[in-house]
């Protein structure tokens, strides 16, 4: 048998061959090893989050859960000993209909599973102290934050991905300001994907300032393992920045974005 160093004492092992990260004989290839450690990474972000709540209860809303790895192997290592819930909020019906199966065989009675876009989810859900979204593609993360924002959730962990919205700005009115010495940042095409993505996530970051956040940036896992390594954590110390809206608008006047203040001042 495969040596299974990689996974952590207390995990269930029955959990993860019904997840398909390990095969019936416990062996891990080469894809579900990245998989698993990069969620064992993300949970150890979150860990020391919802030891804060001690004997209090919670509800973490994972949104675009897909086949909820994250949810599930949360609430086996460390959320089934708390009074918190999670509440996994995918649009796929199939996906909902897979993890609800299989919630109801390990008997994780604090977990649940809605087949909503993120819209219709903030009318159903009226609570949220802790907001996560891995790998949410382009404007989803977005969607997210203003969940959580609207929420006035405690804690925001995202993942970002695929951030097109701002790159496609970028380019759109890149023949505008060819004159501006700021282009030659994006002036070339890996260039501005790269830049775009950046940005998008800088001024995320200053939106959840600007709210009332506590942000930090960090990598997930090493770039080995990941392209989309980037992770957002803003703990809410409700102390607007209004400054942070001011830095808001003066990159989006720069990049010539105003079209999209919407995005990141409004909620």
């Amino acid at each position: 048998m495969e040596k299974t160093y990689e996974i952590r004492p207390d995990q269930s092992i029955e959990l993860l061959k019904e997840l398909h990260i390990l095969t019936r004989d416990q062996k891990l290839n080469q894809d579900s090893r990245r998989k698993l450690k990069q969620i064992y990474h993300l949970a150890n972000f979150i860990e020391p989050i919802i030891q804060k709540y001690e004997n209090k209860p919670f509800t973490l809303i994972d949104h675009g859960a897909g086949k909820s790895y994250l949810g599930f192997i949360l609430y086996d290592l460390i959320i089934k000993n708390t009074l918190g819930k999670i509440i996994g909020v995918e649009i796929n019906e199939k996906l909902v209909k897979k993890s609800n199966q299989l919630m109801q065989k390990f008997r994780f009675s604090n977990m649940s599973f809605m087949s909503q876009d993120i819209d219709s989810s903030n009318e159903t859900i009226k609570n949220a102290e802790i907001v996560t979204a891995l790998h949410a593609c382009d404007t989803a993360t977005d969607d997210a934050i203003d969940f959580a924002l609207q929420k006035n959730a405690d804690w925001i962990v995202v993942i970002p991905c695929c951030q097109a919205e701002v790159y496609q700005h970028l380019k759109k009115n890149k023949s505008n300001n060819l004159n501006h010495h700021l282009v030659e940042l994006y002036r070339h095409g890996i260039h501005s994907r790269e830049f775009g993505s950046m940005l998008t996530n800088v001024l995320r970051c200053l939106k959840l300032e600007y709210y009332g956040f506590k942000v930090s940036v960090t990598e997930l896992v090493g770039w080995e393992h990941s392209m989309k390594n980037e992770i957002i954590i803003a703990e809410n110390i409700r102390q607007k920045k209004v400054s942070a809206g001011a830095r808001i608008e003066k990159l989006l006047a720069d990049f010539d974005l105003l079209a999209l203040k919407s995005r990141f001042l409004d909620i």
